[in-house]
């Protein structure tokens, strides 16, 4: 087999590939969490939040599969079993939890915000570790993705009044939280 001539070391491939495989690994998880909480979710919000989450797990499996072939492109072999995702995943599962609708945004939240904790080393690292901009740049867009989901949940959640300058109102701001 010949030996990739890309600009970067196998060390450096490598070091990238890992932190692939760790963002491919939290994909998954958050793939299914998406796709459990499709799948459960009941109560008033039930329409919107069932469309929702059906463009994020939409999203989500595109994304899993750029992470996948970026591996294979820097010679790498992508994670394939819930195993090994569970060993390296930042994102814990909930398993044989069946929260409110609220319980399942908040959880949701939590995990995008995460994974994009993870994103912003990862590109910081690819970058300036292992001197490959090219994985950096890609990083960054699937960041701004997750940023854009969380954003979506979040607004979902967060129900507070907003003055036409975009500052949270008068009124809303002195009211004590949980009144």
């Amino acid at each position: 087999m010949r030996p990739i001539n890309i600009g970067l070391t196998q060390e450096q491939r490598q070091g990238v590939i890992n932190l692939l495989n760790q963002d491919l690994a939290d994909a998954y998880l958050l793939l299914v969490k998406t796709k459990k909480y499709h799948w459960d979710v009941v109560g008033p919000q039930f329409r919107s939040l069932h469309q929702l989450w059906e463009e994020h797990y939409e999203k989500l499996t595109l994304n899993i599969d750029a992470l996948a072939e970026r591996v294979r492109a820097l010679g790498g072999y992508p994670i394939g079993s819930m195993e090994g995702f569970l060993k390296v995943a930042t994102l814990k599962e909930h398993a044989g939890d069946v929260p409110t609708a609220t319980g399942m945004v908040s959880n949701l939240v939590e995990d995008h915000e995460q994974v994009i904790r993870n994103f912003r080393d990862h590109v910081d690292r690819s970058a300036e570790e292992f001197h490959d901009q090219g994985t950096s740049d890609f990083l960054t867009g699937l960041m701004e993705q997750h940023e854009e989901m969380a954003w979506m949940l979040r607004s979902f959640i967060e129900g507070q009044a907003i003055d036409s300058d975009g500052r949270q109102s008068v009124a809303q701001a002195k009211t004590p939280v949980g009144v």
